[in-house]
């Protein structure tokens, strides 16, 4: 925490919040991200109206200190002892000062409530500023874990059934830790996720054209490969939630309530849309029918197929991920209802490179990735990142900050005896 002031933070805040107070054509999607988060009520899921500034909110959401000496030089902000709150005195004082401060056109263009009124103001406010413009600076609230939480938190009061939520992980987008540009992904993945991407873009027209039967992706790739990186890093660019589940969870040594967990996930992120549910370990109970399969797996297959059917990117805000390590384990019923394939082959020498040099950007050392991913042919991404962690850590046992060429051969030639049984384990499924 600063000793430093803002002034300008300041009157941002409380300039934000009257304006914010007064119009009820306002939400909460067009607050500041760090005033939006600090106000959010999980229980009206949102941001309540009327928005008080005290002290302890300035040095919460700005993080600085002596906030009453600062506002003693600011004739238009008044200090009530009782409750600590600060208020402005004379409005049009406040605006006109925060537009002459240096900074302050920048901050109006990243805040939509003052983007919405200094545009309002027209030309003789002196401020060139676009609502439209702003809202779009402005990440949406469904990136944030406090939304998340508070539309998990009132599906949990209203579900009947409160086990609900403790089938599945929720991941809020900015929580996700690797963005799209920072997987490196074949040319075949780039398009079809793009082709996704678009189409989530545009669902009022597809939904228009009639064509709702998008939006079901199968991954297909042994493990280590990205299939969950890149749901997540997919959760990140569309800034929506991600409903990650795994089909052994929600297994029940009953299979009759297997079935009835599998409707319970689908019907969850129905209620979280817009949201990814992306559903892991696809083969566990999706597998080849035998004749002499139960009863009890029969209809937990068939809930599942009947599940896939029914739900919709277009018509319900879901985009459905299937992931697995074992595609020939697969139905074929399975396979007929994901519109889009998407395999994840181990990666090649040139991607494996592409992978070290992310991986290592911040790793202090001398060290040559090409010769690495030439020596860890098969290797997964997720392998290529144990070995980094393996050379780092070796490296702080010697007291170094900074690893070597030999210490990043010598982790990879350590690893490369469990890559290979792992690939003949996988390769003879």
């Amino acid at each position: 925490m600063s000793d430093q002031t803002d002034p300008c933070a300041i009157v941002e805040l409380l300039l934000t919040a009257q304006i914010y107070n007064q119009s009820e054509r306002l939400a909460e999607g067009d607050l500041p991200v760090e005033v939006r988060k600090h106000y959010w009520d999980s229980g009206k899921r949102g941001v309540k109206r009327p928005i008080c500034v005290r002290i302890d909110d300035v040095r919460a959401i700005y993080g600085i200190n002596g906030v009453k000496q600062e506002i003693n030089r600011l004739p238009f902000i008044e200090f009530e002892e009782f409750g600590a709150e600060l208020r402005l005195t004379v409005f049009d004082l406040a605006k006109d000062w925060f537009l002459k401060e240096a900074g302050s056109i920048d901050r109006i263009r990243k805040n939509p409530v003052l983007a919405s009124f200094y545009e309002a103001e027209g030309a003789g406010a002196g401020a060139d500023v676009s609502y439209e413009e702003a809202a779009r600076a402005v990440q949406p609230k469904e990136r944030d874990r406090e939304y998340l939480a508070s539309l998990a938190a009132e599906i949990a009061k209203s579900s009947d059934d409160v086990d609900l939520l403790t089938l599945v992980h929720l991941v809020a987008p900015e929580d996700v830790r690797q963005r799209m540009d920072e997987l490196v992904l074949t040319p075949d993945q780039e398009a079809k996720i793009e082709k996704i991407v678009q189409a989530i873009k545009h669902r009022d027209y597809l939904r228009e054209i009639g064509l709702c039967e998008i939006g079901k992706m199968l991954f297909i790739g042994m493990p280590g490969t990205g299939k969950t990186s890149t749901a997540r890093a997919l959760s990140e660019k569309l800034s929506i939630p991600l409903v990650e589940v795994k089909l052994s969870m929600i297994t029940s040594q009953y299979l009759g309530e297997t079935s009835k967990n599998v409707d319970k996930v689908f019907e969850l992120a129905k209620k979280l849309n817009p949201c990814i549910l992306f559903i892991d370990e696809f083969d566990f109970i999706a597998k080849t029918r035998m004749s002499d399969e139960n009863a009890a797996l029969k209809r937990t297959v068939n809930t599942l197929l009947k599940a896939i059917d029914e739900i919709s990117l277009i018509d319900d805000g879901v985009l459905l991920i299937g992931a697995t390590n074992h595609p020939n384990l697969l139905d074929r019923a399975v396979w007929r209802r994901f519109d889009e394939i998407v395999d994840f082959p181990p990666p090649d020498c040139e991607m494996r490179r592409k992978i070290l040099d992310i991986v290592l950007l911040k790793v202090k050392g001398d060290f040559d990735t090409d010769e690495l991913a030439r020596v860890t042919d098969r290797f997964t991404g997720s392998d290529l990142r144990m070995v980094v962690r393996e050379a780092v850590l070796h490296s702080l046992v010697r007291n170094q900050m900074f690893v070597t060429q030999p210490d990043l051969l010598a982790a990879a030639d350590d690893f490369s005896s469990r890559v290979g049984l792992m690939m003949k384990e996988y390769t003879q499924e």
